[in-house]
This record gives C-alpha cells, structure tokens and sequence, in this order.
C-alpha cells in the first residue's frame, strides 16, 4: 500500500501579496477546481487586519461558499484573539494556524509583537481552537535562520519546537521564511529536533532547486509537506526574487514515483498550474 503524504496546497500564500483584489468568485472558482482534482488539504484563508493582507479581507465570504466535506481539511492563519474569533465563527474551517518565529525581529515585523508577548499568545489561542475542536498549527518561521544578523542555530529551533510540544501543540511546520534552508541545514535542524512526528516543511525554494531539501524531509521521516501551483508565493523578504512555494505541479508526481499517496489526480496538474499562473498574471 502506498503511504500517504499530507500535502497542504497553500493559495492564500499565493495569492496575499497580490496588489490587485481577486474577485471572490474566480477564488471560489479556483478553490472548487482544486477540490475536484483531489486536493484535501488547503491553507485559503487569512483572518488579520484588512489593512494589513487586503487580498485576505473576504475570507469569510470565500469559505461560505465551499461544500462541507467530511475528508477536507480547510486551514486560515490568525495573529490574534479577534482573528481566531473570526475563524471559529466558521463551520467549515477546520484548522487556524498561528505564525511563531524563532527570532524576535521577524515576528515583530509579522505580527507586531515580541516573542515575549507571543508566547502567552499564542497558549491562549490554542487553548480557544481546542475547546471548539480546531487542529492548532504552529508555523515555526525562520526555523533556518534569519536574515538580521541575530544569534540562530539548529539548536534554536529545536528549543522552539520542544517548548510548543510542551504546551501540547503537536502540529508543527518548520517554515523556510527566506530560502536558506538548505539540504545540510534541514538535515541539521531535524538532527537537533530528534523526533519528527506532527512536524511539517514549508519551504521556500527556486523552481529548480526543490528536490535535495524535500528529500531530506522524507529521509527523517516527514510525511507533511507544504507547497502552490506554479511555485507562486514565498516570502517578500528574500533576497532572491526567484525563491516561492515549491511548486506543486512538479512535486506531486516526484513524490507518487516514490510511492507516495497525496489524493490528488496528477493530470489535474498542469492546467491547475496554468490557471494559477494567470491568476498571477491578471491580479498581482
């Protein structure tokens, strides 16, 4: 039997830092088609101030439109007690997941808090998500360094991921903020940790340069793997304007020549990538 691999297909990564407003129904559209081609797993929402992601302001309006089912899961990210409010407010929601960074720079850029502040924060919100039956998701941004020129090693991020493991918090996304992880330094990293279960990647890579990392994650045991259509996203503060989301369409069918099961119909792929791509092209 094939293994399966939890593939999380992330458009609100895509499509937050658009200039232009993507109509709701062409997201509704877009996420509908996703749906159909076996996608299960999607991170489309983003409950913050409308001031700060104006693309994510109508993520209420997005998600009513989507059909319950039972195998979905619908994840939105929330920085704060009114975010995870609003996203219990909807039934169809599955999952919030909530950015924690390993340097304190970062995540005052990010939420405008310090990790000081974060913390207790952060316990609160999971204790919400969890009366009201949510899975809770940690994004561990700048588990591979930072680009501040502040202290990190793998050791940082180990202590991180302890301490959240420690609250309870199982589910775990190591996120590549700015394309450093590198295939030695993810080994690092998950060396330090020791024990992968309920950790997930979220990388951000070029287009051609995706394969090594991901394959380290898959020899240290990882099944929870983190990507977009077309490559589209990532972070704006890479270095490297060519750096985004792994690129689905291209790891989807690696990963079911290794005999991996994601769901999804791979001939599905190349047209969902081109639609994707247009939707860069007429919005961003």
């Amino acid at each position: 039997m094939p293994e399966d691999i939890r593939y999380i297909e992330c458009p609100r990564d895509s499509w937050q830092g658009f200039s232009r407003m993507i109509p709701v129904a062409e997201k509704r559209r877009y996420l509908q088609r996703l749906l159909a081609a076996g996608f299960r797993h999607l991170d489309l929402a983003s409950f913050v101030s409308p001031k700060a992601v104006p693309q994510m302001s109508d993520s209420e309006e997005v998600l009513a439109a989507l059909p319950r089912l039972e195998d979905a899961d619908f994840l939105g990210i929330i920085a704060n007690e009114q975010g995870l409010k609003r996203a219990l407010a909807l039934p169809n929601l599955t999952a919030v997941g909530y950015p924690l960074s390993v340097n304190d720079s970062f995540q005052r850029r990010n939420t405008r808090l310090s990790l000081a502040e974060s913390w207790p924060l952060l316990e609160a919100l999971f204790t919400g998500a969890k009366k009201q039956g949510r899975r809770f998701v940690v994004y561990l941004s700048m588990g591979f360094g930072n680009p501040y020129g502040e202290p990190w090693s793998p050791e940082d991020t180990a202590a991180a991921v302890s301490r959240l493991r420690g609250l309870g918090i199982s589910d775990i996304a190591l996120a590549d903020t700015v394309g450093t992880a590198t295939a030695e330094r993810i080994h690092s990293v998950l060396d330090a940790i020791g024990q992968t279960k309920g950790l997930g990647l979220h990388l951000h890579a070029r287009t051609d340069a995706w394969l090594r990392p991901l394959e380290v994650g898959l020899e240290h045991g990882l099944r929870w793997f983190e990507g977009a259509l077309a490559g589209i996203g990532g972070c704006p503060f890479a270095d490297d304007h060519l750096v985004g989301n792994l690129p689905s369409e291209q790891v989807l069918p690696w990963l079911a020549k290794q005999g991996f099961n994601t769901g999804v119909t791979l001939t599905e792929l190349p047209e969902l990538a081109e639609q994707a791509a247009l939707l860069k092209t007429k919005f961003e």
